[in-house]
């Protein structure tokens, strides 16, 4: 009977590490979706859009201070690409704040603090210098 416990609760935790080795893995995914008005765009695994400020350059952000306080950087030291992403298009860059973000070919990645679920892209043209990241 001790057996059966033991290999009972071997199977659980296993069980626990592979949930948790999925779950995290799904936190480096970005997809591809379309919405009409805005067109195909990046999102990140929990569906929020991912956008790109005209300021930048590749490899550098221009937002700091309390544009990130609005416009919080994305980062993920690996990144799946689905959808048709070539994941050898993600990298990351060393932002002045001493912090890492995620670049798209070159171009850092932000959420919006205005985009409250999956799906939603307030930030869309947003002073003329936010838009969604394209594909």
């Amino acid at each position: 009977m001790k057996i059966t416990k033991l290999t009972a609760l071997l199977a659980m935790v296993v069980g626990v590490f592979v949930v948790a080795g999925l779950v995290f893995a799904m936190d480096h995914e970005v997809n591809v979706v379309k919405k009409d008005g805005v067109g195909s765009y990046l999102t990140d695994a929990k569906g929020m859009t991912l956008y790109m400020f005209k300021k930048d350059t590749a490899g550098k952000s221009a937002c700091e201070g309390p544009c990130v306080g609005n416009w919080p950087i994305y980062y993920r030291e690996t990144v799946a690409g689905k959808d048709g992403l070539d994941a050898k298009n993600f990298s990351s860059i060393d932002r002045p704040d001493g912090k890492k973000q995620t670049t798209y070919k070159g171009m850092p990645l932000y959420l919006f603090v205005g985009d409250k679920k999956a799906g939603d892209t307030n930030g869309q043209g947003l002073k003329d210098v936010w838009y969604v990241a394209a594909p």
